[in-house]
Parts: C-alpha cells; sequence; structure tokens
C-alpha cells in the first residue's frame, strides 16, 4: 500500500510541468498533455520492475521536443527516474549501455538533421546532469542502505553467537560440577565399600550381619560405577578435567598462593566461620581463584582487595582488582565469568561483576550457609540487575552485559570482514557519485574543445587565398584556384554588420585561427563573386 502512494504521488509530481509547459497557452496542445500523462503513468508503473525503462521512454520524449534533451516538461522526470533507476537496480551494466546508446542516438540525429554540434553537446551536458548525476546518487544512497543493514545483520549474528557462547559455557560449567561431585561423593562411596569389607569379615561379627554387610560393600561399589558412568556420558571429550581442589582450599590458601606469585593481594575477614558448606564453599573457592586469575592476567601490575562477610545465614566476598600498569591485557573468551555465574546460581547464590569508576573491576558473590535442596531456577527474562554497589548482575539466561570480554565470538571476524567490504562498497560509491560526473563534465570540455579546433581549422581561409580573389569570380573558379575551406562557418559573428543587399548567398570563413573575429565575408550573386569584406 506504501508504494502503490508513493508511485501516485511521483506520478502526480511528474505530471505538473507537463500540465503547466505543454499546454495551448505556452505553445502545446492538449493531446501533448494527455501523451505526457498517460506515458508518465506507465513510467512510474514500470519503473520497479525494469527501472531503465522509464529512463529511456522519457529520453525518447524530450528528444522528440528538443535534440538538447533539456525540456522544461520532462526535465523533471529524468531526474527522477534517474536517481530511481540507481537507487533500485541491481547491477549498473544495463544503465551505463543506456547512457551510450543516448549519446550515440543524439550524435546520429544531430548528423541527419545537419544541425550544429553545438546541440549534441548540450545533449551530453543535460544527460550527464540530468541523468548520470542523480542515478550515481542513488546508487551511493543504495549502497548506504546495504551497509546499514549488514550493520544490523552483525549485530543481531553477534548477539546470537554470544548467547550460544554463554549457554555452551553454563553447560561445561554443570560438567565441572557433576566432575565435582563424583571425585568427592566417590571418594565417600569408595571408603564406605571399605570399611564394610572390614565388616564383612569381622569374626565378632555373626554370619547375618556379615552377609548385610557384603551386601553393603557391593552396593556402594555398584553406586561408585553407575555415577561414573554417568558423569562419563555428561562430560565432553575434549573436555578440561573437573577441578577436585575447591573444597578442601581455604580462601587464606588461595590468596597465599597468589601473593606468593607476586600479586599485591589484601585480605579482609569479617565474622566466624566465614566457609560455607558443600557446593556453597566450592563457589565460593571458585569465585576467588577466578577473580584472582582475572587480575593477574589483565590487571598485571595492579593491587586486588578481597573481603570476606561472614553472616549467620550467608556468606559474602568482594573481590576489587585495581587497574593495571604493565601494557594491554591479552585477550580473552569472556566465559569464565558466565561458566562462574552458573556455579554460584546453582549453589543458590547470586554473582555480579562489572568495572568499577576507577578502571578497575569488581566481582562479589553472595553465598548462603548451606546449598539449597533443589537448583534455583533462572531468571527468565534475563535482564541485568543492579546490585547494592552499582555493579550490573549478570543473569544467568541472558548476555552477560557486564562483562568486558563477553562480546568475543568465534565467527566474529568474519561477521567484521563482511562488514568492512559493505562499507568498502559504500566508499567506493561516494567517490564514483563525485568523480564520475566531474569526469563526464571534464571529458566534455575536451571533446568540445577539440571539435572547436576541429571546426575551427575547417572553416579556415588563407589570407593569401583571401587577397587572390577578385570580385566578379565564379564560385567554381575559386573553389579551383583557392583552398576554399569545405565547411563555412554556420552563420555571421554576433554583432557583424549587415549583409550588401541583393546578394543570393553569403559565406563566412575564419581569418585566424586564434581569435573568432575578424572573418571573411564573400557574398555570391548568380554562382559568381560580388563583394568579399573581412568583418569585425
Amino acid at each position: 500500500m506504501r508504494e502503490r502512494l508513493f508511485d501516485l504521488g511521483l506520478w502526480l509530481l511528474l505530471c505538473v510541468p507537463v500540465l503547466l509547459r505543454s499546454d495551448p497557452n505556452d505553445g502545446g496542445s492538449w493531446p501533448q498533455v494527455a501523451v505526457g500523462v498517460v506515458v508518465l503513468g506507465g513510467c512510474v508503473a514500470i519503473s520497479r520492475k525494469w527501472p531503465p525503462a522509464p529512463i529511456a521512454v522519457t529520453v525518447a520524449l524530450s528528444l522528440a521536443a528538443t535534440l538538447e534533451l533539456f525540456t522544461p516538461s520532462y526535465s523533471l522526470a529524468l531526474v527522477a527516474f534517474g536517481y530511481l533507476a540507481g537507487r533500485r537496480q541491481e547491477h549498473t551494466r544495463g544503465a551505463l549501455w543506456l547512457f551510450g546508446a543516448v549519446a550515440a542516438v543524439g550524435l546520429l540525429l544531430t548528423r541527419i538533421t545537419s544541425t550544429s554540434l553545438g546541440q549534441w553537446f548540450t545533449l551530453l551536458l543535460a544527460l550527464a546532469l540530468a541523468v548520470v548525476a542523480p542515478w550515481l546518487i542513488g546508487r551511493y544512497v543504495r549502497q548506504y542502505d546495504r551497509l546499514v543493514h549488514s550493520g544490523w545483520e552483525l549485530a543481531d549474528r553477534m548477539e546470537r553467537e554470544q548467547a550460544a557462547v554463554a549457554d555452551r559455557e553454563r553447560l561445561r560449567e554443570r560438567s565441572r560440577i557433576a566432575g565435582d561431585m563424583h571425585d568427592s561423593l566417590g571418594h565417600d562411596l569408595a571408603l564406605i565399600a571399605v570399611r564394610a569389607g572390614v565388616l564383612e569379615v569381622d569374626p565378632a561379627l555373626g554370619p547375618a550381619q556379615q552377609h548385610a554387610a557384603g551386601e553393603l560393600r557391593r552396593a556402594a561399589a555398584d553406586a561408585t560405577a553407575r555415577l561414573r558412568d554417568v558423569i562419563g556420558v555428561l562430560r565432553q571429550p575434549d573436555e578440561d578435567p573437573a577441578p577436585t581442589a575447591p573444597g578442601g582450599a581455604p580462601v587464606e590458601e588461595l590468596v597465599a598462593r597468589a601473593r606468593a606469585s607476586g600479586l599485591a593481594v589484601t585480605l579482609t575477614v569479617t565474622g566466624e566461620g566465614h566457609e560455607p558448606d558443600g557446593m556453597a564453599g566450592w563457589a565460593l573457592h571458585r569465585v576467588v581463584q577466578e577473580a584472582l586469575t582475572n587480575a593477574a592476567k589483565h590487571a598485571p601490575g595492579g593491587g586486588v582487595d578481597v573481603r570476606v562477610e561472614a553472616g549467620p545465614e550467608r556468606v559474602t566476598v568482594d573481590v576489587v582488582s585495581a587497574p593495571g600498569s604493565a601494557g594491554p591485557p591479552p585477550a580473552s573468551g569472556g566465559t569464565g565469568l558466565v561458566g562462574l555465574d552458573e556455579r554460584v546460581r546453582l549453589a543458590g547464590g547470586s554473582l555480579t561483576h562489572g568495572p568499577t569508576p576507577d578502571g578497575g573491576f569488581a566481582v562479589r558473590a553472595t553465598l548462603p550457609r548451606r546449598a539449597p535442596a533443589g537448583s534455583p531456577t533462572a531468571s527468565p527474562t534475563g535482564i541485568p540487575t543492579a546490585s547494592p554497589t552499582g555493579i550490573p548482575t549478570a543473569s544467568a539466561t541472558g548476555p552477560v552485559a557486564a562483562s568486558p570480554t563477553a562480546y568475543a565470538s568465534p565467527t566474529a571476524p568474519t561477521s567484521a570482514r563482511e562488514l568492512d567490504r559493505a562499507r568498502r562498497e559504500v566508499r567506493k560509491g561516494l567517490a564514483q557519485a563525485i568523480w564520475i560526473p566531474l569526469a563526464l563534465l571534464a571529458a566534455l570540455g575536451l571533446l568540445m574543445a577539440g571539435v572547436a579546433l576541429w571546426t575551427q581549422h575547417q572553416s579556415y581561409l588563407e589570407p593569401d587565398d583571401y587577397d587572390r580573389m577578385r570580385t566578379g569570380q565564379s564560385l567554381t573558379d575559386i573553389t579551383d584556384a583557392e583552398d576554399l575551406p569545405d565547411h563555412p562557418l554556420d552563420g555571421p559573428p554576433k554583432g557583424a554588420p549587415a549583409e550588401p543587399p541583393g546578394m543570393d548567398e553569403c559565406r563566412y570563413y575564419r581569418s585566424t585561427l586564434l581569435a573568432a573575429v575578424p572573418v571573411y565575408r564573400l557574398c555570391f550573386v548568380d554562382g559568381h563573386l560580388a563583394d568579399k569584406a573581412e568583418v569585425p
């Protein structure tokens, strides 16, 4: 519907010059008005399917009125259809062939009608300004729209890739957690099986108790095997081994190892019993470990402040790293915080992270003393929330907006190359829209200068030949005896005196190649030279 309204408005606009300049009051006729209105309507109708066709039809209407191509009735139509052809046409070869054909047809009509080449030059100038220049502008607009579309496609693709990377990292973290469960539970089950085996051979027990101890040993061994099989299915073949140390390494030990490696770390602990139990304790260990690792990797030379606040129900840990001073950090995939968020969420806690006002980075985790019985439900919206410290919270299901490296994706370089290619095409289109009209104007100027020099040479009469001419000589004798040019000037120069009365024909020839005047005038009566003069 919108396209039809646009076409209707365009048709009405293009009909205005036809109605104003082709009516009988301006020397036209109502049939001409009707033909122009109908033809323009047809051009608008086919302009979407065949963009170059309206240009050809409008050029034909203009050439029917004047060989100079510029007409008040159809000049606006030439500009509009030229722009729309550049805007809508996919390939440029057809339009270029059309422009060349118009120039060739104009030259042919000029020769057929024996008119001056000046009209053909005017046609070329009108073609360049009224058709080619709008066409190039349309091409540039088309390329710019393609750039904008490519940019939005790139943004959408990177957002989908980011979500896929985050989901994959969450699954990997769950698999690591399952590995932790296997290592710890497998160890406990193995201890149960060993102790049951001791009871099975204890002579102090009766046969029934020994049999029950044997059943307990076999059940523990079977449970260990089934646990190993299930965890083996969940883990990826190329996955890193699951960490097995979280439960046994307190925060103090992590900080001590970081200090020993050269990292400036301060630890502040408030409250009692700051180590939670079970998965919450493992999550606390992983938060501090990941934060210290990121600080050493992305902010070398900066200090790190670790604060642990142990409450009666929950434990809060804050790791704030100062901006580094040892050069640019290495590239990162941005997935560590995603997996960390998943681990904390499964432990019943919450994780926030983001840059600090001074250029550093802060990570805060709040964990319960004991992990809940069931896994918590992720936020359905995936929208980051704000913590009391102003650090945005990255949801478990949404994009990790706070992570400065979370937008990296394996295929981002390909998308960037596509966007760069679209930008180069737009710049190329803009350059063409500028230099092609300038080049056409320069070529037209050189062509006009060349034709002018050729015309001057063809109409140049040597002064010695002019002096030898005598009144009364026949045109045949003058042509045979003198080197009379084949192409006289089209007419007298502007401001020349009136021709002598009674002359049948007067011809004008150039007397010099360096200036347009003075010229030689030869007037004939009955095929004989009746008067000759040098006209200023």
